[in-house]
């Protein structure tokens, strides 16, 4: 991986990251709102907690399909990382192998060059 490679991946991490705690603020935000709206509304205390509990549903929803979804994008990161640990292997034995080559000619060449002397 190249330096424009690790910080084009760098970058989106990151911004994965930031949308994360994005999410989280605004899960936690529509939560503390609804609560204090179902407490200060004039209901029955019944009424009311029948209400908590659909909101509690509905977050705990929420918060499993965005649980599911970052485990979704952890998951194609990792195969795209992978993958280019992968390429940059494969990279990094072919200029070792062409490192040899070329030291291999050059000690050769060197012997050819003493024994005519």
């Amino acid at each position: 991986m190249d330096e424009r490679e690790f910080e084009e991946h760098d970058a989106e991490m990151h911004g994965r990251n930031n949308m994360g705690g994005f999410v989280a603020g605004l899960l936690i935000g529509a939560l503390t709102g609804a609560a204090t709206m179902l407490l200060m509304a004039p209901q029955s205390g019944e009424a009311t907690r029948e209400k908590i509990r659909e909101k509690t549903l509905e977050l705990k929803d929420q918060v499993a399909e965005s649980a599911d979804e970052a485990r979704q994008r952890a998951a194609t990161t990792l195969e795209d990382v992978k993958g280019r640990v992968g390429k940059m292997q494969q990279r990094g034995q072919e200029m070792l192998e062409e490192q040899r080559s070329r030291v291999s000619e050059a000690v050769e060449a060197g012997k050819q060059t003493v024994r005519r002397r």
